[in-house]
Formats: structure tokens, C-alpha cells, sequence
């Protein structure tokens, strides 16, 4: 079983920011974001470019706002992208030394765990940069169809977020600290419905919470929040159902991503948001600076991840699932 991990020494949030697109700034945080394209292009001339671009604006904001004078002494971004291209050649531009990371809609909170031991870990380093991203139209071309095909979606399909979020860590400032850190176990419960990629994670994020309940003795209760993403509509029912003997109180506190970012009853997202942009923008442009406010106190952030790629899905292959928990607490 996975353990949790906690970090030698402290580790901070400096400062966070989120970027978002036309959708993302209609939603019900949308003034959250530190900046909204209107076209979703971000002056590019493809989405994918404009993937990288959003992303690249995002880790800048965030090291504007924590002062740091500099890059970040260790970069660690993912995408959806193949290989994490929009990473590279995004947020990996300002020169930082970069680690890419994928974990899909996971890598938010698998990029902030993985810098947590970073920097307690190692004297060398001082600031570590956390970025996720993700592009609706980039992610459709790639794994499904080009928008411009018109392909319906199914009720239980989601809606990949425009969006990115950014994370400057370091050791010692700021208004909420990283003080623990579960890494998922991959979980493969038979999915094989691209368009219903909440059933194929919500296992995986139900594995996850039981590990961590188990080992801290703690009740959901205890906690302000406990954030997964991005499971949507569908994804969220089912890890209620999964844990509602296990964990009755978490509907108390459980909240998703994937249905926090978009009015659902004003925005055509069927079941929902998902990609690495929408809890990566949830916590970069609305949950961290609420620390700040004293709004919050205690949350685990639960970044949960479908592990495909458009090869797997052609050939009829299940989606195994992964969840990454991430406890934030106030300073």
C-alpha cells in the first residue's frame, strides 16, 4: 500500500496563478483568473501552440506574484500533449532546469508532491515551480476528433478545460504549506468508454482516500475541503457510491473540479470539466489564495488521472485510473 509522504523540512506555497480561456472566463470563477484569452488562441496560430503560450503566462504570474527574482530553480510541468510538448515549449522557455512530468489530469497535484520532496530533500534547491496545462481543442484533435468535425458527445463526456495552473514552492513564506503527500496506485476497474472517463478514475481516487483514512486515523470532516479532479458529474457519483459505507461524511466536504469550474447549467460541458488545466486552475486561481484570506485552513487535493493515449483507445484498450493526494494546510 502506498504510504504517505511527508516532507523533512518546510514547504511553502509562494504564490499561485491560473490562466483560462472563453469558457473558463464565463464559469463561476472566472474572474479568479489572472487572465482570460477571448479566443482561446493566446495570439498563436494553433491551439497547440496556444497550450504552450497559456501555460508560459501562467508559471510567469505566479513567479511575479512570489518575488523570487528569478526562474524557479526546478521546473516541473505536464500536459496532455504527446511526450508534454505545450510543457517544453511553454513554461520549460524560461530557462528554468525542467523535469516533465504526465500523470494526465493528475499531474497538478503529482507535480506539487513531487516538488515537496524536492525541496525537502535537497540543500541545492530553494524554489521548485509546479505547471499543468491543458487546451479543449488540442486535447479533442489528439484523442478524439478535430473540433471542426462536429462529432456529438455523450451525456457522461466531459469537457477539457482550456486552462492552466502554476505553483511557485519554496521554503520558507506564504500562507498555506505542503505537509503531506499519497501517491496513487494505478487502477484499472475495465473502463474502456473514452467518453466516460470519471467511472474510469473514480476507483482510483476512492483507492486513494481509503489509503490515506486509513493510515492518519483522520475523518473527512477534518478537513475544509477535499478537492478530486477531475472526476465530473458521473465520476463524483461514483466515488460517493464507492465510499458511502466506508465514508459516510465525505459528501460533506467532497467537492470536484471538473463541476466547480463551469455552470453546467449555462455551459454545453455535459458531465462536466477535466484536463491537467482544471484543478490545476481551481487551485492556482481559487483554493490557494483563499489561504490567504484565512478562508481556508486544512484541504486534500486529489488530482485523479485517466492513463490512455489515442493509440489504446483505437485498439479497444481499458483506461486505468490514478489519483494523487496532496494535504494543504494554513500557516
Amino acid at each position: 500500500m502506498a504510504r504517505l509522504l511527508d516532507p523533512h523540512t518546510g514547504v511553502y506555497v509562494l504564490a499561485s496563478s491560473a490562466v483560462g480561456g472563453f469558457e473558463e472566463r464565463r464559469g463561476p470563477y472566472g474572474e479568479a483568473f489572472d487572465y482570460c484569452s477571448e479566443d482561446d488562441r493566446f495570439g498563436q496560430e494553433s491551439f497547440e501552440l496556444a497550450e504552450a503560450e497559456m501555460s508560459r503566462m501562467a508559471l510567469e504570474y505566479a513567479i511575479g506574484k512570489a518575488k523570487i527574482g528569478s526562474v524557479p530553480d526546478l521546473l516541473l510541468s505536464g500536459d496532455l500533449q504527446n511526450q508534454c510538448v505545450a510543457s517544453s515549449q511553454g513554461p520549460a522557455s524560461v530557462g528554468a532546469p525542467f523535469l516533465g512530468l504526465f500523470g494526465a489530469c493528475s499531474t497538478m497535484a503529482e507535480g506539487m508532491g513531487v516538488g515537496m520532496l524536492a525541496l525537502s530533500g535537497s540543500a541545492a534547491l530553494s524554489t521548485v515551480g509546479v505547471v499543468t496545462s491543458s487546451h479543449n481543442a488540442a486535447a479533442e484533435r489528439q484523442f478524439r476528433t478535430p473540433l471542426e468535425y462536429g462529432a456529438q458527445r455523450t451525456p457522461t463526456a466531459q469537457w477539457t478545460a482550456t486552462a492552466a495552473g502554476a505553483v511557485i514552492l519554496g521554503r520558507e513564506g506564504g500562507s498555506a504549506r505542503i505537509d503531506g503527500f499519497l501517491p496513487g496506485r494505478v487502477v484499472d476497474a475495465g473502463i474502456d468508454d473514452a467518453a466516460n472517463m470519471g467511472a474510469a478514475m473514480a476507483p482510483a481516487a476512492a483507492d486513494t482516500l481509503l489509503a490515506y483514512f486509513a493510515e492518519t486515523g483522520e475523518r473527512p470532516e477534518d478537513f475544509d475541503l477535499i478537492l478530486t479532479g477531475d472526476l465530473g458529474r458521473e465520476g463524483s457519483v461514483l466515488l460517493r457510491t464507492l465510499l458511502g459505507e466506508k465514508l459516510p461524511t465525505l459528501g460533506g466536504v467532497h467537492r470536484d473540479g471538473g463541476c466547480l469550474l463551469y455552470n453546467r447549467d449555462e455551459q454545453d460541458v455535459h458531465a462536466g470539466g477535466s484536463g491537467c488545466g482544471c484543478i490545476a486552475s481551481m487551485l492556482g486561481g481559487v483554493l490557494l489564495p483563499a489561504f490567504a484570506r484565512g478562508e481556508m485552513r486544512r484541504i486534500l487535493a486529489v488530482g485523479t488521472g485517466a492513463l490512455m493515449n489515442p493509440a489504446s483507445i483505437q485498439q479497444g484498450g481499458t483506461i486505468a485510473g490514478i489519483a494523487h493526494l496532496v494535504r494543504i494546510v494554513e500557516v
